[in-house]
């Protein structure tokens, strides 16, 4: 095929946002290309060494003008243009189309699958087994007070379980109310506003509807920005971990489920096709005041990512956990506070150095709340052998 013949998404490759995975076969290198969308069944791997030439997929210049660069062969790279196209991983017609027809199948069931809930168990039984064999394990924190609202992880069970089970204490033996509010982090997805969904979520346990009342109030003020990039909750994770929890001890009550952007990374451009954190919160506290009822909410909440898997130089040693450890500790003491200007002022001046992921969310359920009753209830650290990576989490109560 000639290039004159060639569509001009293939001409002009523009990769979309994507997660490359390291992975290793037959003692080779390779690159596992995620679709943070999931618009696909199946993940592209391409040889590590194609990675560089990803990263020309930009949409600015041609696959001969990127060849004649690379001093590459351009009918190879037209070739990886039309695999990545296939599987919609470039923008263009291939992506609009798969968009298409997952958002009718969203639209059709009312819902997003479970995805990565399931590995709480694959059925009620083994997911309220689980739960209650990590409650068993679990000293009750015995808080002064039932939670209005708790800060929880969304690190896998695995290793987030402990702070899962002690946040999540803070609603022992609490009635079901009227909705749940879930703010979690958008990690991979286009969305750069807040991103809010107009569908419920099912797990293992069971299905979660969407607050309509809410939610409807919510897209008469903002409209189609709200959740045009709703389909960043397919893949995402942070709301997801926490339904098979909110289902043992609420049932299957309305959500309300948002995706809070980092508030020390600015918007593309702050314009009226996005929304803002601020404006989102004003007004999601308005309404929840206009239609009354019970809310809880839930921060899903990890704190530092450091070690060479988050782009550090070294590997963790117990020097650095310490040194994570008391600066985690030291933000922590802002965010119990309960101002929520403090903790995002304090974040600012020190401009994140170990890459706390839910700012945004943790202000956020701060200033939605209206407490100044915090209680810490635990700290953890989550690290390999290795000192490839280590996340910490806390578990939070707000009363």
């Amino acid at each position: 095929m000639s290039l004159e013949s060639l569509p001009e998404h293939l001409r002009l490759p523009h990769l979309r946002p994507l997660q490359p995975m390291p992975v290793r076969k037959d003692g080779k290198a390779y690159i596992a290309l995620r679709d943070p969308a999931m618009l696909s069944k199946q993940t592209m791997i391409v040889p590590a060494q194609a990675l560089a030439v990803l990263q020309q997929f930009q949409g600015q210049r041609t696959v001969d003008e990127i060849a004649q660069q690379l001093n590459g062969d351009v009918d190879q790279l037209i070739e990886l243009a039309k695999q990545l196209d296939k599987l919609g991983l470039l923008w263009g017609p291939t992506f609009e189309q798969l968009e298409a027809e997952l958002k009718e199948k969203l639209e059709t069931k009312g819902a997003f699958p479970a995805t990565a809930s399931r590995a709480m168990g694959k059925d009620e039984a083994e997911c309220r087994k689980a739960i209650e064999g990590y409650l068993d394990e679990t000293d009750d924190p015995e808080l002064a007070a039932p939670a209005t609202a708790i800060v929880a992880p969304h690190l896998d069970y695995e290793r987030g379980w402990p702070n899962y089970a002690g946040a999540y204490y803070g609603f022992k033996d609490l009635d079901p109310p009227d909705r749940v509010v879930i703010l979690g982090t958008n990690h991979f997805g286009l969305g750069d506003g807040v991103v809010m969904s107009e569908y419920g979520f099912d797990s293992p346990m069971g299905h979660n509807p969407a607050d309509s009342i809410v939610i409807g109030m919510l897209l008469e003020q903002f409209g189609r920005p709200l959740i045009v990039d709703q389909l960043d909750h397919l893949a995402e994770h942070s709301i997801q971990l926490q339904l098979p929890w909110v289902q043992y001890f609420f049932g299957e009550v309305p959500i309300v489920a948002a995706l809070i952007p980092d508030p020390m990374t600015p918007m593309i451009q702050d314009d009226d096709q996005r929304v803002r954190t601020e404006d989102f919160v004003t007004a999601l506290g308005d309404v929840l005041q206009e239609v009354g009822g019970t809310t809880r909410f839930i921060a899903s909440s990890d704190l530092s990512h450091v070690g060479p898997q988050f782009g550090e130089p070294r590997a963790v040693d117990e020097q650095r956990r310490f040194d994570v450890e008391r600066h985690d500790r030291e933000m922590l003491v802002k965010f119990l506070s309960g101002d929520p200007e403090e903790f995002l002022g304090a974040m600012r001046w020190n401009k994140n150095p170990t890459r706390w992921c839910s700012i945004g969310n943790m202000a956020a359920v701060l200033a939605l709340s209206e407490t100044d009753r915090l209680e810490l209830i635990d700290y953890r650290q989550a690290y390999d052998d290795r000192g490839f990576a280590m996340v910490s989490s806390a578990a939070v109560a707000l009363l």
